[in-house]
């Protein structure tokens, strides 16, 4: 199999909160990938037609356009081949775990707090990325 290289990946982050979004951008980054932050549901749509990024981190609880709307309008354009992670704080119970999982977009759910190893592992599983080696 061959892997490609992180900077050839552009990883669309999509949470109102600064300091996740932060977080999120630097964990990103420090595995080699490109990023873009947005801060709200309208902004990440627009960025998701125009950028086309090979991943989206997605928080579900976003002030006015939610999550949800986000996945479903998503779908409607090219951009429903774009994987998405889904990111929450809120606990989910698992039926909606798995209502949401049924989305064809969603690949995988992640739970604040965020668990770096965890999410690392699974955007370079997902985008067929080496990891970098440990120094």
């Amino acid at each position: 199999m061959n892997l490609s290289k992180p900077s050839e990946k552009t990883i669309l982050i999509v949470d109102d909160d600064e300091g996740i979004r932060d977080l999120l951008d630097f964990i990103v980054k420090k595995e080699g990938f490109k990023t873009e932050k947005v801060s709200d549901g309208k902004t990440a749509i627009e960025k998701a037609k125009t950028l086309y990024p090979d991943l989206i981190i997605l928080d579900l609880m976003l002030p006015g356009y939610g999550g949800f709307e986000i996945l479903r309008e998503l779908q409607m354009y090219e951009t429903a081949k774009i994987p998405i992670i889904i990111i929450t704080g809120k606990y989910m119970d698992r039926t909606t775990q798995e209502m949401i999982k049924m989305e064809p977009n969603v690949v995988d759910f992640v739970e604040k707090p965020i668990k770096t190893q965890v999410l690392t592992s699974l955007i370079h599983k997902i985008l067929k990325t080496s990891p970098k080696p440990d120094k």
